[in-house]
């Protein structure tokens, strides 16, 4: 796998309320329990931490994110809470913890087929694993970025993020690893339909993570030819409502598993 983006707080957070209600509707699906450590694997700014926090106040409330730039926004947002620098691919827990909250984080990762196992070692008995991650792979908008980065002239230069990403599990993948983990598992999918303000508003929404492994290997003249492009790929999959605005269906799947 490639390595990860460096993420830009500043442009994922322009679309905050978009991006924080699948944290929302995954907390939500987490049993009621009394947790005394929690961990936001992938924390980002600390959007997600927050809620997390506000849902356990008396539990110890934790985040890990690979991003300085994401990290310094979540310090700043929580200042009572811990950050802390790492990788949620290499994350060994020191302590067992009640609940794992991963919202938008694992699809980064290879090899469900272990990670899954590995944090639900973390767990403590009765502890919570809530995961959520896009399922869009398979969308216009994201079939149309690996459609242009094999194109001319960037075939060469993008090759190596055509990896950032791999397809995630089926449901009765995450179903069978967690059943052999020990858990019970609950497994949705839910399509989120964004209003966008005009075409151009979804290569803004991508620029901050599906794109963002594309764009970082092209200089700003390429990125403007490679964003030109791929507005015109995915036009005819997202017209233009009679308001300017633009509809985006967003699949995501969502796994709330409890540790036997």
């Amino acid at each position: 796998m490639a390595a990860a983006p460096d993420w830009n707080a500043a442009q994922y957070l322009r679309f905050e309320d978009e991006r924080t209600r699948p944290s929302i509707d995954l907390l939500a699906r987490v049993p009621p329990s009394d947790p005394e450590r929690c961990i936001d694997l992938g924390c980002g700014p600390g959007n997600s931490t927050e809620l997390v926090a506000a849902r356990f106040p008396q539990a110890w409330v934790e985040g890990l994110d690979s991003s300085p730039d994401m990290l310094d926004k979540a310090r700043k947002r929580l200042p009572q809470l811990t950050f802390t620098l790492g990788d949620a691919g290499h994350w060994l827990a020191e302590d067992a913890y009640d609940l794992i909250f991963a919202n938008a984080v694992l699809q980064w990762l290879p090899d469900h087929a272990a990670l899954i196992p590995q944090l639900v070692r973390s767990l403590k008995p009765g502890g919570c694993l809530a995961v959520q991650m896009p399922d869009n792979l398979g969308r216009p908008s994201h079939v149309a970025m690996r459609e242009v980065a094999m194109e001319q002239p960037w075939a060469t230069k993008l090759a190596p993020a055509l990896a950032a990403r791999t397809a995630i599990g089926s449901f009765g993948d995450y179903r069978r690893w967690l059943n052999k983990a020990g858990c019970r598992v609950d497994i949705w999918q839910t399509t989120y339909v964004h209003e966008l303000a005009g075409l151009a508003a979804i290569a803004d929404w991508f620029r901050s993570t599906g794109l963002k492994p594309f764009l970082d290997r092209l200089d700003a003249t390429e990125q403007e030819a490679f964003l030109a492009r791929y507005l015109a790929r995915i036009a005819p999959a997202y017209p233009v409502e009679s308001d300017g605005k633009v509809l985006l269906p967003f699949p995501r799947l969502f796994i709330v598993a409890t540790k036997g």
